[in-house]
């Protein structure tokens, strides 16, 4: 305890991120006035789940809402590129500008416009930036190479490789890659010669594979998060729930 690290964990989540991110980490600023030491933000980008980037914001005149996302390119990226892999379309944001002051305010859409990263995972963590989110956090990514030869083996774990001309997260199984297709269905893709610089852990073992190099001594927990993650990996880690905040899943706007 002579220097607590306090941390969180979270993919990208939107391009304005999700009330919920935002609650970690006021939870965490607040813990770390309280005790003292650093602030980690695990930004676990290698997730590929394009659900996760939508972002629901409210209509500043009628009230209705609208969820927007990222467009992707083609269907293999869309379904099976990590967040860090799926490219972020210069028409896309040119349309999206042009509707968000109907969201939100002119700052944010300032903001919006001079994002110029190329990938989805770095769109979300420049934004996140510029509305001052990251002020004082130290960023640790899933997808660095360096985080991830440094992290311990798992069990179970995807892995990035080439297919059809992308960079895809495939599930390690029974000496397989394997894409889920949906309910029961895989598809197996070629393989080879792959390490630990293209590993990335399932949700089963993402706590202790981030826990083995960032060796936080407090972690600020989501709702789900107290479901799957394993205590008994980290018996000398301190979990603590965010703090409660309204309209958890929708986009936090207030620059």
């Amino acid at each position: 305890m002579d220097h607590p690290i306090i941390c969180f964990g979270q993919q990208p989540c939107g391009f304005f991120p999700k009330r919920f991110l935002f609650a970690k980490i006021i939870t965490a600023r607040r813990l770390q006035k309280e005790i003292g030491g650093e602030i980690v933000f695990f930004f676990h980008d290698s997730d590929h789940d394009p659900r996760e980037t939508i972002t629901i914001m409210r209509d500043r005149r009628s009230g209705h809402e609208v969820a927007l996302n990222f467009q992707f390119e083609n269907r293999i990226q869309k379904k099976f590129s990590p967040l860090y892999a799926k490219r972020v379309l210069l028409d896309w944001q040119v349309k999206t500008a042009r509707q968000l002051p109907n969201y939100v305010g002119p700052s944010l859409v300032e903001d919006f416009k001079k994002t110029k990263s190329s990938n989805v995972a770095d769109f979300c963590l420049e934004m996140y930036k510029w509305m001052g989110l990251l002020e004082g956090l130290r960023v640790e990514r899933s997808s660095a190479p360096e985080f991830r030869e440094r992290a311990l083996a798992v069990p179970d774990y995807f892995v990035d490789v080439r297919y059809d001309g992308e960079i895809v997260r495939a599930r390690y199984r029974d000496g397989k890659l394997l894409l889920h297709k949906g309910g029961d269905r895989f598809l197996e893709i070629p393989g080879g010669e792959f390490g630990p610089k293209q590993i990335s852990p399932t949700c089963d073992t993402r706590f202790r594979w981030m826990q083995s190099v960032i060796r936080c001594t407090h972690y600020i927990a989501g709702a789900s998060e107290h479901h799957y993650v394993n205590k008994a990996d980290a018996p000398d880690v301190k979990f603590l729930k965010r703090d409660e905040i309204s309209d958890s899943g929708k986009a936090y706007t207030e620059a």
